[in-house]
């Protein structure tokens, strides 16, 4: 540790504060940055509220100068069974932010290694969750645009300060954007109307009224067309039933398809609304009175005016048939619609170890990648060969 820092351990209320507030601090002068809710941050460090504290464990910490000034934040953390996962037990680090300073970063660096080692682990990812990929998760290294709902904003100096420590690229995350205005191309017309016009296929919106049914469909199209990825566990009824119901404050039954062949569900395309330029004057905290400002602005003066795919599935056997064009263009039907709100969609989260996902959304959904999110692994063995993130097939 540099004897001009020194590292506080988050424990007590004023120090969970200081870690929710620092970043304010930081980034007072970049407007794309929107704070998070501080309960979805929160919840991370909850073993009550968060699942991966059964089989793991998290410490955080602040650094402050000689001043007592705060210069940065750091989290570490690891869950026993996705560590054991990689070819080293691997544990991560995450809700990083600090000063331009690279002896400050390698103090928080450090910090987490040293914890991390402690614990077993062999190497650590970073910046990553302790929980699922799809929040605060990457250093963002291209489209410094606005963040959507709990994806990270960061400096570009960041990069910089964890390949300075010696991380390395483990895989490129990409966020591919959309004009919703836009409509599909005359190919991908064509290979829906094939589908569109067979009456052994049809693809409907989500109903609410219908739950219990489209949560069924949802896990069997998951299971099969996500968890024979290594990496990605199986879901079980209640799991996916809590999803959902969790996304009940902001689903908009329009931008939710699924797709069946013989009535068998065979795919589904999910995307929400993106709170957070509702959030944006929220300073964090989701109060009785913010509550209803977000419900207004969602369900009454519809603010939100971008989507946000969240996933997209189509099963194995249905895959390459035009299955992922007719979902598209039952969706375009459903944007020319009077009163449709949304004209932006961002996909988030497609690892470029996923090259079919990319070719799908950049054949199918005609999007372009908007921004890219890294994320590093620093093997604690300098001297073990350092391998990028095995492709899927």
């Amino acid at each position: 540790m540099s004897e001009k820092y020194f590292l506080i351990e988050v424990t007590d209320k004023s120090q969970k504060k200081e870690f929710l507030n620092f970043p304010d601090r930081l980034y007072k002068k970049e407007k794309n940055r929107i704070r998070p809710l501080d309960d979805e941050v929160e919840r991370v460090f909850d073993p009550g509220r968060n699942k991966m504290f059964r089989t793991g464990e998290a410490i955080r910490w602040l650094l402050q100068d000689e001043h007592h000034k705060t210069v940065g934040r750091i989290a570490a953390f690891f869950e026993k069974r996705t560590a054991l996962k990689n070819a080293q037990p691997t544990g991560g680090v995450g809700f990083f932010d600090c000063i331009h300073h690279q002896e400050a970063a390698n103090s928080l660096f450090d910090a987490g290694k040293k914890w991390l080692e402690s614990k077993g682990m062999e190497a650590m990812d970073g910046p990553v969750n302790f929980g699922s990929r799809d929040n605060f998760w990457g250093c963002l290294k291209e489209g410094f645009y606005e963040n959507t709902f709990n994806m990270p904003y960061n400096f570009a100096y960041y990069n910089e300060l964890f390949e300075n420590y010696g991380f390395k690229n483990y895989f490129n995350q990409y966020v591919y954007y959309k004009n919703i205005n836009e409509g599909a191309s005359d190919i991908n017309h064509e290979k829906a109307a094939r589908l569109l016009i067979n009456p052994n296929y049809r693809f409907d919106t989500f109903r609410w009224k219908r739950f219990d049914q489209y949560a069924e469909d949802f896990l069997t199209i998951y299971n099969k067309a996500w968890a024979r990825f290594p990496g990605v566990s199986s879901m079980r009824l209640l799991q996916a039933k809590t999803l959902l119901h969790a996304l009940k404050p902001i689903i908009d039954e329009r931008t939710i398809i699924f797709g069946y062949y013989k009535n068998d569900p065979i795919a589904f395309f999910i995307m929400i609304p993106d709170m957070n330029p509702t959030i944006r004057n929220f300073n964090g905290k989701l109060s009785w009175f913010n509550k209803i400002r977000l419900y207004l602005g969602l369900r009454v003066f519809h603010r939100a005016d971008r989507l946000l795919g969240l996933i997209f599935g189509v099963t194995p056997e249905h895959q390459g048939k035009g299955v992922e064009s007719a979902i598209i263009q039952r969706f375009e039907a459903e944007t020319k619609k009077s009163g449709f709100p949304y004209m932006h969609l961002e996909m988030n989260w497609i690892g470029d170890f996923n090259p079919s996902m990319m070719k799908m959304v950049e054949r199918n959904v005609e999007a372009r990648i908007y921004k890219t999110y890294v994320t590093y692994r620093y093997l604690f063995d300098r001297t073990k060969e350092f391998k990028r993130a095995r492709k899927l097939v």
